[in-house]
């Protein structure tokens, strides 16, 4: 077999926005009191297989040969970072945390995560559930509360891309959401 080529990347994100979701499963390993060096991959790897697979839909074999793991394992890795992903503060926790920050304000913005493989109908059958009218395309949208140094403690549950920025915003006081 001839040699491998190797190769570098880069991944669209911050470096702080990584160092926070690899502290994320340092948390969770503490909280389960996992024995140090008990585990395949670091905390920074870790991290890093899950953006891949999030921002550049890696396959996860690849990602498993990438970081000489089995691929059961990498799945597991995958699942273990969303999971605690989706264990984040909620909204309120979020804007709590801002509060005691000082922060005297937040923003909330939201976006349509593009896709080609959604398809449902609607609340009528000629409508398109996942379709954004506003951005003519297939998607999801996710709304964003940001403090104003630009940092997200809050991310929105997944909804359907027809669904308007205003129509998600989160709480029964929308106007209110913004001013702490």
């Amino acid at each position: 077999m001839p040699a491998l080529v190797s190769y570098t990347a880069t991944l669209p994100i911050g470096e702080p926005a990584a160092a926070y979701l690899s502290g994320l499963p340092d948390a969770e390993r503490r909280r389960r009191r996992t024995r140090r060096g008990r585990r395949a991959l670091g905390s920074w790897r870790h991290a890093v297989l899950v953006l891949r697979w999030f921002l550049d839909a890696t396959r996860v074999a690849q990602l498993a040969a990438d970081n000489q793991i089995s691929s059961s394992t990498a799945y597991r890795y995958l699942h273990e970072g969303i999971d605690v992903l989706a264990a984040a503060p909620g909204l309120h926790g979020a804007l709590l945390a801002a509060r005691s920050a000082g922060h005297s304000h937040v923003s909330l913005d939201g976006t349509l995560i593009r896709t080609d493989r959604s398809k449902a109908v609607g609340p009528t059958a000629k409508v398109d559930l996942w379709w954004s009218g506003k951005h003519h395309h297939h998607g999801r949208n996710v709304q964003v509360v940001t403090a104003p140094d630009g940092w997200p403690p809050w991310t929105s549950p997944v909804r359907a891309g027809r669904e308007h920025d205003v129509t998600r915003a989160p709480g029964p006081r929308k106007g209110r959401l913004m001013g702490l």
